[in-house]
């Protein structure tokens, strides 16, 4: 289940999400080449200064879809549960330097992107009186 396909400093990245992995197709070989393990169904990848930033999804409750997938073997191996969230993976060892876990109704996460340069970003719902609220200062596109 290749996900989220992109070029990065002349190198072919994808998620794996069937299996959980992250990594690059060895062009010279033809396969893929695992780079790191993540924690859930991922979806959405992009990337900043050395760093692949990967959405992570829960399995659909009551979807057929997700089972038996070669992901959640790999979790009962590790002993963790999938998790809804952002990895931060180093592409120079393949560590997870850093994660952000998303619990309550959010369990599915499609893209991600990177918004370099900006400070105190936040996301604002269509439910509650805080859209009134919000000024915008900068140039209008």
């Amino acid at each position: 289940m290749p996900h989220s396909p992109r070029l990065q400093n002349g190198a072919l990245w994808l998620l794996n999400s069937g299996t959980g992995e992250f990594g690059h197709i060895e062009l010279a070989a033809g396969r893929f080449e695992p780079v790191a393990f993540c924690p859930g169904y991922a979806r959405g990848l992009a990337f900043i200064d050395g760093f692949a930033v990967i959405g992570l999804s829960r399995p659909r409750a009551k979807t057929p879809t997700f089972e038996g997938l070669a992901l959640s073997e790999r979790l009962a191996e590790k002993g963790a549960e999938p998790r809804c969230g952002l990895y931060v993976i180093d592409l120079g060892s393949g560590d997870a330097s850093h994660w952000l876990r998303i619990e309550g109704v959010v369990e599915e996460l499609y893209d991600v992107a990177v918004l370099a340069g900006v400070r105190r970003p936040m996301a604002l719902g269509f439910k509650t009186d805080e859209i009134r609220r919000v000024i915008r200062i900068g140039l209008q596109p």
